[in-house]
C-alpha cells in the first residue's frame, strides 16, 4: 500500500477516503480526540453480531467509549491495518486486518475484516463491520465454551 502524504490538505480534506484514512491513523495512534473529529455528531457505528462488542453505537463519544476504550481494556496492541480502499461516492469499503493479543489469555489474533463507511460533509455518518467473529472469540477467555 502506498502511504498517504499527511499534509495540511490531507488533515482537512472532506474526500471520503481521506476522512476514513484519518480515522484509521487516529485509532492506531490511540488519539481518540482525532478519531472523534472524523465522526458525525449523529454517527451510527455498528459492530457485527457475534463480535465481543456487537451493537450499534451513536455519537462520537459513545463510539470511542463503547468500542475503542473497551478494546484497549481487553487487548494489547489492537490495530486495524487498512490496506485496500474501494470508493463509490460517499461509500468507502476498506479491506483490512485486525491484530492484537488478548490480555487475559495471551492469544494473538490476525483476522481479515471489511469495513463499510458512509461519509457525508467530511464526517463518517455510518460504519458497519464484517469480521470472522469466531476467530476473535477463540483468543478470548472461555473460548472453549463458545459454540460454532
Amino acid at each position: 500500500m502506498s502511504s498517504i502524504n499527511q499534509t495540511a490538505d490531507f488533515d482537512t480534506s472532506s474526500a471520503p477516503a481521506e476522512v476514513v484514512r484519518r480515522q484509521y491513523i487516529a485509532s492506531a495512534n490511540g488519539d481518540l480526540e482525532a478519531l472523534r473529529a472524523t465522526l458525525a455528531d449523529d454517527v451510527e457505528w455498528t459492530e457485527m453480531a457475534g463480535f465481543p462488542l456487537a451493537g450499534t453505537y451513536r455519537t462520537p463519544h459513545g463510539v470511542t467509549t463503547a468500542v475503542m476504550e473497551q478494546l484497549g481494556k481487553d487487548w494489547d496492541g489492537w490495530i486495524a491495518h487498512d490496506d485496500t480502499y474501494v470508493v463509490d461516492g460517499d461509500n468507502v469499503v476498506v479491506l483490512a486486518r485486525y491484530t492484537a493479543t488478548n490480555k487475559a489469555t495471551g492469544k494473538h489474533i490476525d483476522v481479515r475484516v471489511a469495513h463499510h463507511f458512509i461519509v457525508r460533509g467530511g464526517r463518517i455518518v455510518r460504519f458497519e463491520q464484517f469480521v470472522d467473529t469466531a476467530r476473535v472469540r477463540e483468543a478470548m477467555p472461555g473460548a472453549q465454551d463458545v459454540g460454532g
